[in-house]
């Protein structure tokens, strides 16, 4: 499930719950040798109707996230996706996928929110969620 680059990959849900209002989606490298794990990737404010990101949906100003989505800063420092990139010789990493179905159709911080911030809203508007896990390593010389 590695997306080669910074090119995120395809993903597809099914519809929320009742009182689905919107969606977020993140990726987090909870193994990355930080303290506090790595945010590739958070977009929220993604509208009830959309049930999928096409490939390459996070990258940049591709034009192929949905009407209305907010993409926050990811620990690269950039907007949109982050590929994956373990240092060497450092074991599998774990991408953390995650889809939120949330209450609410605007979530509330602005596309300059940390990753971290837009995580404490979700927590609270949060509604349902589904991961997907993918395991990547790069095994150095």
């Amino acid at each position: 499930m590695y997306a080669k680059g910074n090119s995120s990959p395809h993903l597809s849900w099914s519809k929320g719950p009742a009182g689905t209002l919107g969606y977020a989606v993140t990726c987090y490298d909870p193994d990355a040798p930080t303290g506090s794990g790595f945010w590739h990737w958070t977009v929220f404010d993604i509208p009830a109707h959309v049930t999928e990101l096409s490939s390459g949906a996070g990258t940049g100003d591709s034009g192929r996230l949905p009407k209305g989505a907010l993409t926050a800063r990811n620990d690269y420092g950039s907007r949109g996706f982050g590929g994956a990139a373990p240092p060497p010789g450092d074991g599998p990493h774990r991408y953390v996928f995650t889809v939120y179905a949330v209450d609410r159709e605007k979530l509330g911080p602005d596309a300059d929110a940390a990753p971290a911030l837009v995580g404490f809203h979700l927590r609270f508007h949060a509604i349902a969620r589904g991961q997907l896990i993918a395991e990547y390593e790069d095994p150095g010389e």
